[in-house]
């Protein structure tokens, strides 16, 4: 996820200072990993050298003032431009599953405990997403649903691994 368009997205509601950027990150797409208040301000500044925020005053706070920020024209135009752009799909040809069973096979240790394993976390984090989804919001719903998909994946590519193993297995040894 790219911080700084997400920042940017959020100040398009109106100025911030970089403490209500973050709890409103948190808030919305920081349920399992909030922003650092350090990653906050240093993308706030990195943006501010590109021209996609400016600074729209200071307000007294606890510690230090606090920067309030705004987005500028270009900063909507660069959000638009993100929008717009498509995620590349993400094709996990090389992953570390795989390498982890050929590694198994190689070396003569069990690679059906290796998918076992796997296929025991998977259905584990499964179930806890199931129960996070049923008892969250909407959003959540929707965050879980798009994790428990790809873990749907990985589970139907053990169950074809599992099932081709042999025919793995003697090209491996090839």
């Amino acid at each position: 996820m790219s911080i700084g368009h997400t920042l940017l997205g959020l100040l398009e509601e109106g100025p911030r200072h970089g403490y209500d950027l973050k709890r409103a990150y948190d808030e919305r797409f920081g349920l399992d990993r909030p922003l650092h208040y350090g990653q906050v301000y240093a993308t706030l500044a990195r943006l501010l050298r590109n021209g996609l925020v400016a600074e729209t005053g200071t307000e007294p706070g606890s510690g230090p003032e606090r920067k309030s920020y705004a987005i500028t024209d270009a900063g909507v135009t660069d959000v638009e431009r993100w929008l717009a752009t498509p995620e590349k799909p993400e094709l996990y040809l090389q992953n570390t599953l795989y390498t982890k069973v050929v590694l198994a096979l190689l070396s003569g240790r069990s690679a059906e405990d290796v998918l076992d394993t796997q296929r025991s976390a998977h259905l584990a984090t499964m179930r806890k997403l199931t129960t996070r989804k049923t008892n969250g919001d909407l959003a959540d719903a929707l965050i879980c649903d798009h994790a428990l998909f790809h873990l749907e994946a990985d589970l139907r590519w053990l169950e074809l691994t599992a099932a081709r193993l042999g025919e793995l297995a003697k090209e491996v040894a090839e």
